[in-house]
């Protein structure tokens, strides 16, 4: 039997066998995300931060010592100059923010994914894994992954004993400053095969602004990678510089 999410900002979103809640809400959970000097990762961090979880910034280059001393230390105060009660510190090693955290975003490049899944395998049985890698090649007109596959399905047969979930992945980086275009909050899509994981996805989703819709299982992460091929697309094809995002226009009727 499918069920309606009983939550009035999911219009029509329907999850199976679930029933969407705030389960935890009070609870502050700790969220790491890797590669939190990137444009990527730094909104996220803002974001997040500012939705009141406890964050942990780390980079997944750890040889690169410029990013430890100078761009994550920058960030954070940065981040601590516009929420003053923001909740968050900085973790030398992925592996490290990883076992403290509940929820860990990788937040690489796709060429990275691999080897930072294998870095955090160890510590991140049972936890949230979030996908947010979209497989482009360097000219952006293209994808990296076979078409039977997805960058979080290959981040899944990794991380096995982890929930990988993909979400973010069709939203620039500036939209973390604006989740709102022309008044509307901007979708973010949710594909996951394990319910719990994805309802507690969906709850980060609407914390920081967005709109959260249930894609279906973790094999839609196809779809959505593709999906952000289009984007960037239509964003070069059209010269347009300004924030985009996908929005699901539903019939009154």
């Amino acid at each position: 039997m499918r069920r309606r999410y009983p939550v009035e900002y999911i219009v029509g979103a329907e999850f199976k066998n679930h029933q969407y809640t705030n389960r935890g809400a009070n609870m502050k959970k700790t969220i790491a995300i890797i590669g939190a000097d990137g444009k990527m990762g730094s909104g996220m961090a803002l974001s997040i931060a500012r939705a009141g979880y406890r964050v942990l910034v780390t980079d997944h280059d750890q040889e690169d010592l410029s990013s430890l001393i100078g761009r994550l230390p920058l960030l954070v105060g940065k981040i601590r100059l516009k929420v003053p009660q923001a909740d968050i510190g900085i973790v030398v090693e992925p592996k490290e923010a990883s076992w403290e955290a509940d929820i860990v975003i990788p937040t690489v490049p796709y060429q990275a994914q691999a080897a930072v899944a294998t870095e955090i395998k160890d510590v991140v049985t049972g936890k949230i894994v979030i996908s947010v890698v979209n497989p482009l090649n360097h000219t952006s007109d293209n994808l990296l992954t076979a078409p039977t596959i997805s960058a979080a399905e290959e981040l899944a047969a990794i991380l096995p004993d982890s929930n990988v979930v993909k979400a973010f992945n069709t939203v620039f980086a500036l939209e973390f400053k604006k989740p709102k275009t022309n008044g509307h909050s901007v979708d973010v899509f949710v594909a996951g095969d394990n319910d719990d994981a994805v309802g507690q996805v969906m709850v980060l989703v609407k914390d920081i602004g967005f709109n959260p819709l249930w894609a279906g299982k973790l094999s839609m992460s196809r779809t959505l990678e593709g999906m952000m091929l289009l984007m960037t697309s239509l964003s070069r094809e059209n010269n347009s510089q300004r924030p985009a995002g996908w929005k699901l226009l539903r019939s009154a009727v």
